[in-house]
């Protein structure tokens, strides 16, 4: 096999996995994705991003994660929890009109994305309680 053979071998391996990897992103089951969704997403009555970012950042701590990164401009924290295994989080929050935000979190074990419910609702849960206590804070 010449040189020229060889290497383009390798670009059609190359380009078969490319398309591969996009033909299995694009035929995901649309409904398990919806139902992925619906358990990463959360809404609240609060129009104060910054607040529900600060909000988002000392629950994700008191879960025992470490803080990575946090963007008040863009919305976004990502935060990672090693306790025997390396979880990472990412959450985000988008304001939905004057009244109302969108909280999304994205939990991964390593780089495989984690689906487990249980995950979500424990931080949601406790994001809840915190967000509660947040707004009836008396000073």
């Amino acid at each position: 096999m010449t040189r020229y053979s060889i290497i383009f071998v390798a670009l059609l391996a190359i380009i078969g996995g490319c398309n591969t990897a996009q033909k299995n992103i694009l035929d995901s089951d649309g409904e398990s994705q919806v139902k992925m969704r619906a358990m990463q997403t959360r809404y609240y009555d609060t129009g104060d991003k910054k607040t529900t970012l600060q909000t988002v950042i000392a629950t994700l701590q008191d879960l025992g994660f470490v803080m990575d990164k946090a963007s008040f401009d863009l919305g976004s924290v990502s935060a990672t929890k090693l306790d025997g295994y390396r979880v990472r989080m990412t959450v985000s929050v988008i304001p939905r009109g004057e009244e109302k935000v969108t909280v999304r979190a994205n939990a991964s074990f390593n780089i495989q994305p984690i689906d487990d419910p249980v995950i979500y609702q424990r931080f949601f849960e406790s994001l809840s309680k915190s967000m509660f206590l947040t707004a009836h804070m008396v000073e």
